[in-house]
């Protein structure tokens, strides 16, 4: 009987004793968990708050903190999405539609390099090109054709076929004009500069 009670009375103190652990280490999680929490959240002070009132207001603490992480990554790309917007934008006003189509002619000693810049929906014969710049004593030697949204650009590289006699560009360009039907677009300007003939349509 004795040993009975001996045993009843230490597992009351083992029992008393795991419950204090484990209300010391509850507090001390409590504790280190509002630390986290800026003291001006708690209302009243948090010296004034019973635990479980603390761990509601850290859990609506940490609520407030999800809403606005979620508003930061709308907001985050939103202004993604501007960026872009307006980066497609520099890129196609790179070669306005109203600026096409684009004629350019650069002469590099013996050789040269003809642009063309069209919109996808207008149609000229390539080999008039050639023909054009074979009229006038040029030899196309490679063609690269390359797109952009809703323009083709070609760049013909081509030689001089008697580098003494050179090459008329301005004829050249003269005659690219009439095939790309410049006459309809008002506002057309010509340039040379460093050996650059340019015609953009619509062009101030």
């Amino acid at each position: 009987m004795e040993i009975n009670n001996v045993n009843d009375a230490s597992t009351k103190i083992d029992r008393k004793t795991v419950e204090r652990n484990r209300r010391i280490r509850m507090k001390g999680l409590i504790h280190e968990l509002t630390s986290l929490v800026p003291p001006q959240h708690f209302v009243p002070s948090k010296e004034l708050l019973s635990q479980r009132d603390q761990i509601d207001q850290v859990a609506a603490y940490i609520m407030q903190l999800r809403e606005r992480v979620e508003n930061l990554k709308k907001s985050k790309e939103l202004v993604k999405s501007k960026v872009e917007t307006k980066g497609t934008k520099s890129r196609n006003s790179a070669i306005p539609g109203s600026s096409i189509p684009i004629v350019k002619i650069r002469e590099i000693g013996s050789n040269l390099e003809v642009v063309l810049v069209t919109g996808s929906t207008k149609n000229f014969a390539l080999h008039e090109v050639i023909l054009i710049l074979e009229e006038q004593g040029v030899e196309v030697v490679s063609i690269s054709i390359s797109t952009m949204d809703d323009k083709i650009c070609h760049i013909l590289h081509a030689q001089v076929k008697v580098s003494r006699l050179g090459v008329d560009t301005s004829t050249i360009y003269d005659k690219l004009q009439k095939l790309f039907n410049y006459d309809t677009w008002f506002g057309r300007s010509k340039m040379k500069e460093n050996g650059v003939i340019n015609l953009k349509g619509n062009e101030n």
